[in-house]
């Protein structure tokens, strides 16, 4: 697929360049984040610049995982500072990097048609809404345009502030799954959560049919 940008009223997502290395070695190079994303440790500049001319161009390109560097919109010379109707268009450059958003485990080819919805969010930016904000952003985009059916999230038993935002964003949990994450050599537990179209109030392509409720 061909990179895209999205908008939303305070921030631009768009895939990352070779000008945001920088800024993603010393976000990443977090504790916080370490902690629960499966990113290297120290994170390092040669770590950010193989994600951003390796791993997420591969993921574009390949169609297994579309990635957004997360900005602040409304810094000189962005041209994302107008308007503001959640669209995607060409963009600008965007401010200061927020975090990242992205869709992975895509299976868009096949009946299932899912994704997954990973993210983080850099120290300094957190507890403002912007992942949340970015979330719905990136959700809307997979339902409308890709014909994603079924978004999943999950997250370390322990990662409250995931939690946090996929519920904001109406994740419904599903329970959680024993030894689903692998991380730093050890299984933890997962939970796990879901976001249907009609979540969002888009169409749900293929018909639905919920259990029934247990008696």
């Amino acid at each position: 697929m061909e990179p895209i940008t999205l908008r939303t009223e305070r921030l631009l997502l768009r895939p990352f360049e070779e000008r945001d290395e920088a800024a993603l070695a010393a976000a990443c190079d977090d504790p916080d984040i370490q902690r629960f994303v499966p990113v290297p440790e120290p994170y390092t500049l040669k770590d950010a610049e193989e994600f951003v001319r390796g791993v997420s161009e591969n993921g574009w390109r390949e169609d297994t995982m579309y990635n957004f560097g997360v900005f602040t919109r409304g810094a000189p010379g962005d041209g994302a500072d107008k308007g503001g109707d959640g669209g995607s268009d060409g963009g600008g450059p965007g401010g200061e990097l927020v975090g990242s958003m992205g869709l992975v485990r895509l299976s868009l080819r096949t009946a299932e048609r899912q994704a997954e919805l990973g993210f983080w969010t850099a120290r300094g930016h957190r507890r403002k809404g912007y992942t949340a904000e970015a979330a719905r952003a990136v959700a809307d985009w997979a339902f409308s345009a890709l014909g994603v059916e079924r978004l999943e999230w999950l997250a370390q038993v322990e990662n409250t502030g995931s939690r946090a935002v996929a519920q904001r964003l109406g994740f419904v949990e599903e329970g959680i799954a024993r030894a689903r994450i692998v991380h730093r050599g050890t299984r933890r537990d997962a939970r796990v959560a879901a976001l249907l179209p009609s979540d969002l109030g888009h169409p749900q392509p293929t018909p639905y049919l919920p259990s029934p409720p247990r008696g």
